[in-house]
């Protein structure tokens, strides 16, 4: 159970750097400003991390660094942006997993290869977290359990989109608590976490690094991902409900 829902990998990667020369790379590089592109709104860890990394290695380089965002179709949009650029280097593309990783199992087409992107390094792993709004009646992973089996198909969850992390992560935890609910996808991480707050949805899955400040507010309740990491003691682990939970199907 832990290894499935444990944490959400943020990269930075380019697509096609193989067509520079690497002696001319390595000395010349950058020769201009360098763009980031995020395919996901503002406001999210996705769109976070790259700007502080976007800061450092713009004094570092001497040369602008811009984030610009590209959301939509599960990280696809922005991924393209960055398959058609110049393969100079000078475009990068900061994302989580989805678009590079997941999405070709998901969707019968895309406008790029993810093969043709030449990883850089990886910025974050970052926990995920189950989140409630304080409208719930659950106060807790095995409340909500509990809720969602004597309502089947009542309650709703919002992800970042199809075949973002926390839609995937949201649905390994339907299948191993053996619930349904309906799926509710949004443009990104901040778009999810408004409509949970608002109520438009009943529960979702994040990074721990979006939600942060809520678990502690008037407005959410949190529960964090299995393995024990210090960001957040105080959030009881998801693991304690779900590792005793036979295996059974949605009704």
């Amino acid at each position: 159970m832990s290894r499935g829902w444990s944490a959400v990998l943020v990269g930075l990667t380019l697509a096609g750097f193989g067509a520079v020369a690497p002696g001319r790379a390595a000395d010349d590089y950058p020769q201009r400003a360098v763009k980031i592109v995020v395919p996901y709104p503002p406001g999210g860890s996705a769109d976070v991390l790259p700007r502080i990394i976007g800061d450092w290695l713009s004094r570092k380089w001497g040369q602008p660094v811009v984030i610009e965002n590209r959301s939509g179709a599960g990280g696809n949009v922005g991924a393209e942006v960055v398959a058609v650029a110049a393969p100079d280097g000078h475009t990068l593309l900061a994302t989580a997993p989805a678009p590079l990783a997941i999405n070709q199992n998901l969707y019968p087409r895309l406008a790029f290869d993810p093969a043709a992107f030449v990883p850089i390094t990886v910025m974050a792993r970052i926990p995920n977290a189950l989140l409630v709004s304080r409208k719930s009646a659950a106060t807790s992973v095995a409340e909500l359990i509990a809720y969602a089996r004597a309502n089947p198909g009542k309650l709703s969850y919002g992800s970042q989109g199809i075949g973002t992390t926390s839609h995937l992560t949201a649905e390994l935890f339907k299948s191993t608590a053996g619930i349904a609910a309906v799926h509710v996808p949004y443009r990104g991480s901040m778009p999810a976490l408004n409509g949970l707050l608002a109520g438009d949805v009943d529960f979702s899955f994040d990074n721990l690094g979006t939600p942060r400040p809520c678990p502690d507010s008037s407005r959410t309740r949190g529960s964090r991902s299995p393995r024990r990491r210090r960001p957040r003691p105080a959030l009881p682990s998801a693991s304690a409900a779900t590792s005793r939970l036979p295996s059974s199907s949605p009704r």
